[in-house]
């Protein structure tokens, strides 16, 4: 063990969570040769080859997935005891962060993001990119973003979920809908009219399952990719959706929509900010993530 060092724990964890050299020698700020290096001798230490190049990036082998959840604990309890001495002043840093978000983000929790950033970090800059979950974890390991947030619950072992909140979801109506009025709608008034759902990566799946479950897929007259074209839909028709209540509280206040709660249980969306694990982060990034959590966890409760 004696030419075992702590960078070759962080080298193996980061092949392991980008399956990319180039990506683990731009987190660790060295040469791409000095982690191809790093990897040798990590395939003698361990009699393995560890990853083997595939068209898709680095694929670990059996032995690899064995080693990640150990080295990574050690790891993360490492960073967290000398994280101390690892310094991010908000006050005066000038950084420039990126972060994905669904359009359900963009409208509801980016201006409150939006709104807290310059109190806490007045030199700091924000691009928003859209949120792909079916690439954003590679982006994440790469180094192009800094976060997202996602309603999905991924479980990949290359990220790090920090739960925000859950939220319930409610029917959207016209204010004037003709036949829908009170404050909720029931099972008989559900089955009486049209729907609109929303399909797509944003992992908001809940209603469209409910309404199978209660025969009443047959039902839907409009299928959408985006939340935020509801309220246009709904407000000059007799179409109605079912939306997180966060966004569509958003939408009641400012399109001639209403809210209705509903006669049966959805599972609630589970929303999380989503970065790399602790030992991975700059101090920039470790910023980032206590900022968004802060700011958002109470979001449902505004």
């Amino acid at each position: 063990m004696r030419d075992f060092d702590l960078n070759l724990v962080r080298t193996f964890v980061l092949l392991y969570e980008t399956r990319s050299v180039t990506a683990t020698a731009e987190a660790m700020h060295v040469t791409q040769p000095t982690v191809s290096y790093g990897l040798q001798k990590l395939r003698r230490r361990f009699a393995d080859e560890l990853f083997r190049r595939t068209g898709a990036g680095l694929a670990p082998t059996t032995t690899a997935r064995a080693l990640y959840a150990p080295l990574h604990s050690a790891l993360s309890e490492i960073e967290a005891a000398v994280s101390g001495v690892r310094l991010f002043d908000p006050a005066t840093a000038r950084a420039a962060f990126t972060v994905c978000l669904s359009d359900l983000g963009e409208v509801a929790l980016l201006p409150r993001v939006m709104a807290a950033l310059p109190r806490h970090a007045p030199g700091a800059t924000l691009t928003v990119r859209h949120l792909d979950v079916a690439q954003v974890t590679d982006q994440l390991g790469r180094g192009e973003i800094d976060a997202f947030i996602a309603t999905p619950p991924l479980g990949s072992p290359r990220v790090a979920r920090i739960p925000l909140f859950s939220e319930g979801y409610v029917a959207v109506a016209a204010r004037d809908h003709p036949r829908l009025r009170g404050h909720a709608v029931d099972l008989a008034g559900l089955g009486a009219e049209r729907h609109i759902t929303v399909s797509g990566p944003a992992g908001h799946d809940g209603p469209r399952r409910a309404l199978e479950a209660h025969g009443l897929l047959h039902r839907v007259a409009l299928d959408v990719t985006r939340f935020a074209g509801l309220p246009y839909l709904v407000q000059d028709s007799e179409l109605i959706a079912m939306a997180p209540r966060l966004v569509a509280r958003m939408f009641a206040a400012d399109h001639r929509v209403r809210l209705l709660e509903l006669p049966f249980d959805i599972e609630p969306a589970q929303v999380s900010v989503y970065a790399r694990h602790a030992h991975a982060r700059t101090p920039a990034q470790h910023w980032l993530v206590d900022f968004l959590r802060n700011t958002l966890v109470d979001a449902v409760a505004d």
